[in-house]
């Protein structure tokens, strides 16, 4: 027959151990301020000698999972409260954006500000040589028309005055062609047929056969000043034979749609 002690002692011994586990499990709810849910069994002894008891293992999961998603809730209030404060704040830059600084947008923008002055720069260097280049073909041009002009100007002859006016009339352009228009009319013409003038003029020339003495006093694309020696021969019934003046003219010239024409005579 078998020891009733032995077999005693080795009954409660895990009644002991389940008391002692539901002890701290009931510890450890009182100290998170939990109470047990209702139609929790307590463990007590049954009246056969054994103990009725839960297992302490799913009273303590069921803690951890209580209190695990009690933390979870927690969390999601948290980051709740904070989208809204987030939303009413600035608007957060996306990820990977470049962060754009002060130092940086002074950098871009004094950039583009020497960007824009070599551009400015670029263009007046254009147009200057442009310019340039339209100021010599002006002065070549209107030095040509000038040689051309003068000896029609400057000559007229009594028995043809109003041919030779005429023809001076076309190279002549702006106020200077009225005013030649008026004084043909008024002075030289009277003058010419009373006297029986005859005027004869040439652009001086060298006597190698050079080109004709005219220079370029100064030149734009649209206005030429031209200096030219001139030799006038003069013969009239107030002159004994004939007479040489040498002249010295300043003849102004304007570039017109028809061409380079005089735009004033002056003699010096």
């Amino acid at each position: 027959m078998a020891n009733p002690t032995t077999r005693t002692r080795g009954a409660g011994a895990p009644a002991r151990r389940t008391m002692t586990a539901a002890a701290r499990a009931a510890a450890k709810r009182a100290a998170r301020g939990e109470r047990p849910e209702p139609g929790a069994r307590s463990e007590r002894p049954g009246h056969d000698g054994s103990e009725e008891r839960d297992t302490p293992v799913v009273a303590e999961d069921d803690s951890t999972e209580a209190d695990t998603e009690a933390g979870a809730d927690a969390q999601s209030g948290a980051a709740a409260e904070t989208e809204p404060r987030a939303e009413a704040g600035t608007e957060a830059e996306p990820e990977g954006a470049p962060a754009w600084r002060p130092g940086r947008r002074l950098l871009t923008g004094a950039l583009a500000a020497l960007l824009v002055v070599g551009l400015v720069a670029v263009a007046v260097l254009g147009w200057q040589y442009r310019e340039g280049q339209r100021a010599d073909e002006a002065r070549a041009q209107a030095a040509a028309a000038a040689r051309k002009a003068a000896p029609v100007v400057l000559s007229y002859d009594y028995r043809h005055l109003d041919r030779d006016f005429a023809r001076a009339r076309d190279l002549l352009t702006g106020g200077f062609r009225e005013q030649y228009l008026k004084t043909t009319r008024t002075v030289v013409g009277p003058t010419a047929k009373k006297y029986h003038g005859v005027v004869k003029a040439t652009v001086a020339a060298p006597s190698d056969g050079g080109d004709p003495a005219a220079s370029v006093v100064s030149a734009t694309p649209d206005r030429v000043v031209v200096l030219l020696f001139v030799n006038q021969v003069t013969r009239s019934t107030q002159v004994d034979g004939s007479r040489l003046d040498l002249n010295r003219v300043r003849m102004t010239l304007a570039r017109t749609p028809s061409g380079w024409k005089v735009s004033a005579v002056d003699a010096l």
